[in-house]
């Protein structure tokens, strides 16, 4: 078996043909049938037929991936014979038009290269023998059209069952900040800039408003077509004052540009108009280009300044002529016999054209597929054979790192702020994610990339030229000249209808081989040879698309002035009708009928050059008044007139010339940023090379070019993309050498692209530039791959929010209050702030089920407060119902992204919603908090804050919000599973908060999370009191090398024990921070604390006993000085106890600080509701049911009263914010009451109640019941005698005490320390005495929050270290956020190095 593959000559006749034979009269005659195939091994130059032989020679070819070369040596050939219907045989050709074949003998051609430098395949004689070039295996020669199956191309991918297109382009997400070379548009000028530059070495960035779309995507009928369709500009039919349109998708394939007397159609894609046009490559002649109007540098040499430039233009667009062996097509005939009639035989000619009619590699390496002859090239061609600009230079850039971004309209361009920075920044409105539906946002929040070097104008004329009026009009200095003198070419469209020969020229989407259209044009009538170029012109025919088609009779039968056929005769005119009637209710592909007779008329000639374009209201207003009235218009529609009458038809103009008051329409809009004759901006917008002034003199913006149509000053008199491309090579030609100084290396040639693969694929092996990693881009480079290689689903929408940021020096505080603060004074100072953000999940699956529900942020931000706005917003980080761990029960939409401002500098955004409990049962409360973001904007290295405020959804902008919702995947089903998945996972995640009561409780968890501060005690002693009951007493070393150790002891409440002061999860405990203070910490768990204990009925008062024995122990282990003790809640009431009984001794005590309480204990409303409410108080009707032990836990196995306590509790009274599903909270709330106010735990602290809790026995509930009722201490039941009697109260004097309560206790009311030290102030006078109330916290969580090393501890410690310490020492705190995980490294300072347990 050779290297090559075996070739099977099989022919368009298949083997049912054959079984068709055995039907006599079923082919036929003229259509020969194979024998049963015969094949046999041979060498290519030994043909059996007898016609010709040919020998090819040896030739190496690449297999594209290795490199490797093979030698093409036997071929396997099919002995074909015919057999006759009379059974004879007879020798004859044999029928081999498939595209399988690789080699004939009946249809060999080499290449002709005219004296222009065009190449085309030229048709040899039959009975000449001649050498041709041999074929490689991508290569097939032009060897007929392909049949109606391969006329559309249905995926890239070797599973014809599975939709899937290349795609060179990329993601916007992808963009970096900033680019060598920025290009935009990519029809024949912009792609050029972008193939040249890339293959200069130049980092290239192209913008294209269009989508990427390959072919097998492109529209085919009415329906598909009219969505792609976008219509704008000044819509004024004839006399009527005219009114601004806008309508459809501004990134439709289609864009219709309505204006005064000219109307424009262009295309948008990645490939421009290229992927519209009809292909055809014809130089302009040699007296155009000498007109007065072209700069010098080219008229003194005319069409030869180009020479070069069409050449190397050629090279890679390879035009070619139709095959004059290939089915003769109806209109090209139709096209000659009218040059003849009208004396013009020798000016006829077939157009070289960039149409494919052989398969195999184009020059850049793209596979091509020979023409199946649709007729559809001014829809979209699909299959396969066109050779736009995206299959071409576009690819070839793509190969050599280019990077390519769609949907992206530049609106202007602007130098850089900085002066010290060179380039510009180029501005452009995003419409990808859907973002259209912010009509108002899309063109006010602009993003933008900053070219370094380069910015080449490619968007064609009216593109180009509207994009430098915006700029002129926003400060970029330029000509007066910009949007004038432009030309619609002299373009002329009409029809002639209902000829007396049938003309195919109504596209098909699958056309018969037998039976094609043909390109749109494949001849000419070339009129350009005149004395007065401008008298030039060229008739081509054309085809209608298939999309145009239904309405294509109605349209021609009802325009004005239609000009019917003179001195027919009844005959004649009962054809004409009966034609008519025929495609009427037959269709318009009735072979007979008078659409399928209709020939397509396409002019090319010379206007005025007087169209402009302006800019109203921000759109483009395109004039060009009296250009359908001319007189050269006049006699064109004559000559039109005059050849249509010669083949028997009815002359009709276009639609818009007979209807619109003679309106003409182009498709060849030039001009509008025109070289100037004379090298200054006086007579033009550029140089000679498409650079444009800086104003009316010689000076220029360096490296500011116009590439496209918008620089010729001239109708060229015929279709111009041949030389607007060969101007783009000559104009990059100049950049490269003397903007960039470097050169374009032209040698070096693609292999065989693949399509799906990544770019570089270059003979030789060359390796990728590397470049500059802007804001991650290559980790979300590595996503997009990633997600694109598994075939994710994803999903996205976009998002506007307004407000107000205030930026200033010295902002302080995190709080709501905070940022509500700084966006009420923000709002003073008119400090608007908006973003314009994408978010992007490119795998549903992973923003439903990862932790963190990720998804990218791509966009703008603006403020007015921010220097350098808009900023750009670049692969940013959005979190959706992320759990926040600083607040239990809450789950926050946070936004953390780095931002570019047009100076180049860095800043850092970062801003949260806050959905938590407070929702339940109110959607007016859910909308606001889901449409509340608080922001802070800060230095991306340093991290300083410099400015805060908040963001807010419109409920318009909302309305907008949703109409962005966009999944994507491979397939409908698998964007409807994407939006399923994504809205399935926002409505439960909704639901759970607003529903929050009714939510699946939350039961203790088996494993332990969050404990990020291990805190244990350096020493554990057992303790035993007087009545010799054992409790423990901790003991922490202090680390404060430098400071004096100082002994502090610390009393937790009831069924708590030192975990309150060393919690494991927060970052800063109450250990943490006063060990670091200089103390040695002593915590006592006492009897009624979480041990097993507590359960024989303890009580506060006795509690006190545990209390003297650690004092005991602590004068004897560290001396007999006084020690500050810390007491809380129950504990500080069986403190107070003790000294007030005189149990423990006044002069033992240094001085005191009580939380929350001391003597006089008064319940908060709710729970003194419990000890009041109904016959029976809480404490006996719990012990009627629950027994005499009350758990602070529970399981989902509990008993079933437990477990009817657990779902009662939901309903536990209490204000929305503080609303959870956790069943150990819930319980604590029921026998203590709330103990905090949930924003200052975290969600480590609140998950793990059960661990920090145990419970409480009925005894001392009752105890408590009783003391609160009461409002003081009392001794144990049944008498509860107070304790607060003036005697008692002497034992207190001198002792200085700090009270403090949390203003939002549900525990104690603030009342209890209030009391307490008005009392002591009464008694014993205002010295040592102080108070405080700290805001915004409860109970328990002046000691559990998360902050309380900020908001609580320093209070604390300052009234410690007075007393301790004198009045004026002064501690330096460190810095927590930082040094918070070294604590337990920490050399120990209070003389033991080492903690020893002591049981």
């Amino acid at each position: 078996m050779p290297k090559d593959p075996a070739i099977i000559c099989l022919g368009p006749i298949t083997s049912f043909n054959e079984v068709l034979n055995l039907v006599p009269n079923s082919i036929p005659k003229d259509l020969p049938s194979p024998a049963p195939d015969h094949h046999l091994w041979d060498h290519p130059n030994q043909i059996t037929d007898g016609v010709r032989a040919v020998t090819p020679q040896p030739h190496n070819l690449t297999n594209g991936t290795s490199g490797t070369s093979t030698a093409s040596e036997v071929r396997f050939r099919n002995q074909a014979q015919v057999i006759n219907l009379n059974g004879t045989k007879e020798s004859r050709l044999p029928l081999n038009k498939g595209n399988s074949s690789h080699f004939r003998v009946d249809g060999s051609i080499d290449e002709y290269t005219f004296t222009t430098g065009l190449r085309h395949a030229r048709t040899v004689p039959v009975d000449q023998s001649h050498e041709i070039p041999a074929f490689g295996p991508h290569t097939t020669e032009a060897d007929g059209p392909q049949s109606k199956a391969h006329a559309k191309i249905r995926s890239y991918t070797d599973d014809p069952s599975t939709k899937e297109f290349p795609r060179i382009s990329k993601p916007v997400e992808l963009l970096r900040n900033e680019y060598d070379c920025v290009v935009i548009g990519s029809g024949y000028g912009g792609s050029v800039a972008a193939s040249r530059m890339a293959r200069a070495g130049q980092s290239v960035c192209l913008l294209e408003r269009g989508k990427e779309r390959w072919p097998g995507e492109y529209p085919s009928g009415f329906v598909d077509a009219v969505k792609q369709l976008h219509v704008s500009g000044d819509f004024a039919p004839g006399f009527l004052t005219g009114a601004m349109v806008e309508a459809g998708d501004p990134t439709g394939l289609y864009h219709l540009i309505c204006g005064r007397g000219q109307n424009a159609f262009v295309g948008n894609g990645l490939g421009g108009t290229s992927l519209l046009n009809a292909n055809v490559f014809l130089e302009a002649d040699d007296g155009t280009m000498r007109l007065p109007c072209w700069p010098k540098e080219i008229r003194e040499n005319g069409v030869k300044e180009l020479e070069d430039y069409y050449k190397r233009a050629s090279n890679v667009l390879e035009p070619e002529e139709y095959p004059k062996d290939w089915p003769e097509l109806p209109k090209l005939a139709m096209l000659e016999r009218q040059a003849a009639a009208l004396g013009w035989k020798e000016k006829f000619k077939r157009v070289p054209q960039t149409t494919r009619f052989k398969g195999g590699p184009n020059s850049t390496g793209v596979e091509m597929y020979p023409s199946a002859l649709t007729g559809m090239d001014s829809t979209g061609v699909n299959d396969g054979s066109k050779s736009s600009t995206l299959v071409n230079y576009l690819a070839d850039a793509w190969n050599w790192g280019a990077e390519m971004f769609c949907q992206c309209e530049v609106r202007y361009i602007k130098k850089h702020p900085d002066p010290k920075v060179e380039g510009y920044l180029v501005f452009f409105a995003w419409h990808g994610s859907e973002r259209s539906a912010f009509r108002d946002n899309l063109y006010e929040d602009l993003m933008w990339v900053h070219a370094r070097e380069c910015v080449f104008l490619g968007a064609g004329s009216i593109g180009t030229t509207e994009i430098l009026l915006r700029s002129k009009k926003l400060g970029l200095t330029m000509s007066d000249k910009v949007g004038l003198h432009m030309s619609g070419n002299g373009d002329i469209l009409a029809f002639g209808y209902n000829t007396d020969t049938e003309v195919n020229a109504i596209g098909r989407q699958y056309p018969s081989p037998y039976k094609p259209v043909g390109p749109t044009i494949t001849g000419v009538i070339d009129c350009r040879d005149q004395d007065n170029p401008l008298d030039g012109f060229v008739i081509e025919e054309g085809a209608v698309p298939k999309a145009l088609a239904p309405l294509f009779q109605t349209m021609l039968e009802m325009m004005p002035g239609n000009q019917v056929p003179q001195g027919e005769g009844l005959v004649e005119k009962v054809k004409h009708v009966l034609a008519q009637q025929g495609s009427r209710f037959l269709g318009p592909y009735f072979s007979k009928g008078s659409i399928e007779r209709t020939q397509t008329y396409l002019i090319m000639s010379h206007d005025s050059n007087q169209a402009s374009l302006t800019l109203k209201d921000d759109k483009i207003v395109l004039e060009f008044l009296g250009v359908g009235r001319s007189g050269h218009v006049e006699y064109l529609n004559d000559v039109l007139k005059r050849a249509t009458q010669a083949v028997g038809g009815t002359f009709v103009n276009s639609p818009f010339y007979a209807a619109l008051g003679q309106q003409e329409i182009t498709v060849h809009p030039i001009g509008g940023a025109c070289m100037s004759r004379d090298g200054t901006g006086e007579h033009g917008v550029t140089n000679h090379y498409g650079e444009v002034f800086t104003g009316r003199g010689e000076e220029t913006h360096h490296g500011l070019i116009v590439t496209d149509g918008a620089v010729i000053p001239t109708a060229l008199g015929v279709n111009p993309f041949a030389t607007i491309t060969a101007l783009a090579e000559r104009s990059v030609e100049y950049a490269a050498k003397y903007r960039i100084l470097e050169e374009i290396d032209l040698k070096t040639k693609n292999e065989v692209l693949d399509l799906f693969a990544e770019p570089y694929q270059i003979v030789g092996g060359k390796k990728a530039i590397q470049r500059r990693n802007s804001n991650k881009v290559n980790d979300a480079t590595d996503l997009v791959k990633a997600t694109r290689a598994a075939k994710a689903n994803g999903f996205g929408f976009s998002e506007v929010m307004s407000g107000y940021i205030h930026v200033g020096k010295g902002l302080e505080g995190d709080k709501i209050e905070d940022y509500q603060t700084a966006a009420r004074t923000a709002r003073g100072l008119c400090e608007e702030a908006r973003f314009f953000l994408s978010v992007k999940a490119w795998d549903t699956h992973t923003i439903v089920n990862r932790a963190d529900h990720r998804a990218m942020l791509t966009g703008t931000f603006t403020c007015a407060g921010l220097k350098g706005s808009p900023f750009m917003v670049q692969r940013g980080d959005f979190h959706l119902f992320s759990i926040d761990q600083q607040a239990p029960g809450t789950r926050n939409l946070t936004y953390d992204f780095d931002m570019t401002s047009t100076e180049g500098i860095d800043y850092h955004f970062h801003g949260y919603k806050v959905v938590n409990s407070s929702v339940a049962l109110g959607p007016i409360r859910f909308w606001t908090a889901a449409s509340t973001l608080y922001v802070t904007i800060s230095e991306t290295r340093t991290g300083k804050v410099l400015g805060r405020g908040m963001l807010h959804i419109r409920p318009s902008d909302f309305l907008s919000e949703i109409l962005t919702l966009n999944p994507s995947g491979k397939n409908l089903w698998a964007k409807v599973s994407s939006t399923m998945s994504f809205m399935s996972f926002f409505a439960r995640h909704s639901a759970a908060l607003f529903l929050a009561p009714f939510t699946w409780q939350q039961y203790p968890s088996v494993t332990y999370s969050g404990y990020i501060n291990d805190t244990s005690p350096d020493q554990t002693i057992k303790i035993v009191a007087i009545d010799g009951v054992q409790t423990l007493l901790h003991v922490w070393e202090p680390r404060a090398p430098g400071i004096e150790t100082k002994n502090l002891f610390m009393i937790p409440g009831a069924s708590v024990d030192q975990q309150i002061f060393a919690l494991p999860t927060i970052e800063v405990n109450a250990i943490n921070y006063f060990t670091r203070a200089g103390y040695r910490v002593f915590v006592t768990v006492h009897r009624i604390c979480q041990l097993m204990v507590a359960e024989n009925n303890w009580t506060t008062y006795d509690a006190r006993l545990d209390i003297k024995a650690c004092y005991e122990w602590i004068r004897q282990e560290h001396g007999p000085d006084p020690v500050y003790t810390i007491a809380h809640c129950m504990g500080s009431v069986a403190y107070s106890c003790g000294l007030l009984d005189g149990t423990i001794p006044a002069e033992w005590v240094k001085g005191i600080s009580c939380s929350q309480v001391f003597c006089h204990p008064i319940w908060s409303t709710l729970n003194m509701a419990k000890v009041l409410a109904g016959p029976i108080p809480f404490d006996k009707l719990y012990a009627m049911f629950g027994g005499s032990w009350f758990s602070c836990s529970s399981t989902r196995d509990d008993s079933y009263f437990q477990q009817l306590v657990n779902q009662i509790l939901r309903f536990y009274p209490d204000s929305r914010e503080e609303i959870c599903n956790n069943v150990s909270c819930h319980r604590c709330s029921l026998v203590f009451g709330r103990l905090w106010n949930h924003r200052n735990l975290n969600q480590a602290t609140h998950r793990q109640i059960n661990r920090f809790f145990g419970g409480v026995n009925m005894t001392l509930l009752h105890t408590l019941m009783q003391q609160g009722y009461r409002g003081t201490v009392t001794c144990n039941g049944p008498l509860f005698t107070p304790l607060t009697g003036p005697s008692n109260l002497r034992r207190l004097k001198g002792i200085p005490i700090f009270l403090f309560s949390g203003s939002d206790n549900k525990v104690l009311t603030p009342e209890a320390t209030e009391k307490t030290y008005g009392i002591l102030r009464d008694a014993f006078g205002t010295e040592g005495y102080s108070r405080e109330v700290v805001r915004g916290y409860g109970h328990l969580d002046c000691w559990m929050g998360r902050e309380s090393y900020k908001d609580v501890f320093p209070m604390v410690r300052s009234e410690v270290d007075r007393v301790c310490r004198g009045e004026g020492w002064r501690w330096k705190e460190p810095d927590w956020k930082n040094d918070w995980r070294d604590w337990k490294n920490l050399e120990m300072s209070g003389g033991k190095k080492e903690g020893k347990k002591t049981v």
